[in-house]
């Protein structure tokens, strides 16, 4: 494997292999808004310097493997020893710039709890070159990343607006690690990554358009080759399932999960939305109305029992999102339970509206949620938290605005009862069935799920309940019996239809 030599790596300063290759994971807000999640702080992995290569050099997809995603991005060569400078001083301890080109095998993300050392750190999986572009005169704000496949523009994307300038990052990593000539910082990749095949070829240049003479790095070049070598079985082997599938091409239309442009049938309802007004309507009915409702229409398990609130005060209305537990078993727990598990990407994923329901089969001698991970579904706009297992540090979650539903508190992390399974998939929580999408409606007397096709229906028929009920209470407070008033034989019945507003 050729390797590039770096401006300022090795022993003589001159060029060669950097001592470190940092790669940083979100950056660019097209890539954020397409993966469904905007950090608030950027984070990190290490590359081996062993991935490095030049321009023209192939890259074997891994025998056995499917998922070999390509991602156009910036590198950073540090130029000077970089120890706890400021986001100000960051940028002037950059001597170049060049493109790079950091791919990964999505078949083996699970083997390394997120470090993603098998994944992307494969020979040659870290090309870089091929000029690389001093900065003396660049502007970070104004270069350009673009990446072709098989000669199409698939990526185009500027640094003018990214989460994480380039100063900031070099002050974040010296904050804690020395910085040293020669070591790169791979910055990130804007959205249009996606998975490649044998045969095809990768193409990535950065340039600076607006800058005199607009200097261009050249396009490095990057031709995929079919690996021949099985994975041996001492070692983690490739697994994919539809959410790598889905990552690794970029979307769910691309991995071919979901046909693209399906028409709707003509025949088609509208899709629900539980808009402003809709829940509104369904705040002025209480839940025991809504439950007798549902009762009516052969609905009878739809209540989450035995929790309790955080905020019984707070009337909690939104849209299901689920989480499923499972019971911990040490070996699913290990392959399962750490790095970006489905607990994280649950509450990563969580919308305005949204209420994440959560399945741990009543199990509450551990947590199933933080005041971390509660602070990120407020701030994400989450209308609520349900789970049927316990709250961790419940006195913070308690102080969080947003409402919470519980089994009781316990100080004990999810790894000793639980591993996270899956997301967004049907759960049983408090004895009741919940899928994606349900209405979940909760307040002091309990909670409820609403199929989204009977809402309108049930929240109707409900403020007419109401209205009635609220007529029968003003006669008893008059002084009428009970008998025959409720419920409401013909003589009341004309009589309540002949009130104002009936």
């Amino acid at each position: 494997m050729l390797i590039p030599l770096v401006p300022g790596a090795g022993e003589s300063g001159t060029g060669g292999a950097p001592g470190k290759i940092i790669a940083v994971h979100l950056n660019y807000p097209s890539r954020a808004a397409q993966r469904g999640r905007t950090p608030d702080q950027p984070g990190y992995f290490l590359k081996p310097a062993s991935s490095l290569a030049v321009s023209g050099a192939p890259v074997e997809r891994p025998a056995g493997c499917e998922l070999l995603a390509f991602e156009g991005e910036i590198a950073l060569v540090i130029g000077r020893v970089t120890r706890r400078v400021s986001p100000e001083e960051g940028w002037s301890a950059v001597s170049h710039v060049t493109a790079a080109n950091d791919l990964g095998v999505y078949d083996l993300r699970h083997a390394d709890k997120g470090s993603n050392l098998r994944s992307k750190g494969g020979d040659g999986f870290t090309p870089l070159g091929p000029v690389f572009l001093p900065v003396e005169g660049l502007d970070p704000a104004g270069l350009r990343l673009r990446t072709w496949v098989n000669g199409e523009l698939v990526q185009d994307d500027t640094t003018a607006d990214l989460l994480f300038p380039f100063g900031r990052l070099v002050a974040d990593l010296s904050q804690l690690i020395t910085l040293e000539p020669g070591d790169v910082i791979l910055t990130g990749t804007p959205a249009g990554s996606s998975v490649v095949s044998p045969g095809d070829v990768v193409e990535v240049e950065v340039d600076a358009p607006d800058a005199p003479g607009a200097p261009a790095t050249g396009r490095l070049v990057t031709p995929i080759a079919r690996g021949t070598v099985p994975l041996a079985p001492w070692g983690a082997g490739p697994r994919v399932d539809d959410l790598q599938r889905t990552e690794a091409w970029g979307s769910a239309e691309a991995a071919g999960l979901v046909p693209a442009d399906a028409p709707a049938p003509a025949d088609a309802p509208a899709a629900f939305a539980l808009t402003p007004e809709l829940i509104a309507r369904i705040n002025s009915v209480g839940t025991a109305t809504l439950s007798s409702q549902l009762r009516k229409r052969g609905l009878n398990n739809v209540s989450i029992d035995g929790l309790r609130s955080t905020r019984p005060e707070a009337r909690l209305v939104g849209r299901a999102r689920t989480l499923r537990y499972i019971p911990n078993r040490e070996d699913l727990f290990e392959s399962h339970g750490g790095g970006y598990n489905a607990q994280k990407r649950a509450f990563d994923g969580l919308g305005p509206g949204d209420v994440l329901v959560m399945e741990a089969r009543g199990e509450h001698g551990t947590g199933t949620v933080g005041d971390i991970l509660a602070l990120r579904a407020q701030v994400r706009g989450a209308a609520g938290l349900v789970t049927d297992g316990g709250v961790r540090d419940l006195v913070a979650v308690s102080a969080l605005d947003i409402p919470t539903y519980h089994a009781g508190g316990h100080p004990a992390v999810l790894g000793r009862r639980h591993v996270p399974w899956d997301v967004d998939v049907t759960v049983a929580c408090g004895g009741a069935s919940v899928q994606p999408g349900d209405v979940i409606v909760g307040d002091a007397d309990g909670l409820l799920v609403i199929p989204p096709h009977l809402v309108e229906d049930v929240v109707t028929a409900g403020i007419e309940q109401e209205r009635e009920e609220a007529f029968i209470a003003a006669m008893v407070a008059a002084g009428e019996g009970v008998d025959g008033l409720y419920p409401m034989n013909a003589a009341w019945r004309a009589r309540y239809l002949a009130e104002p507003g009936a």
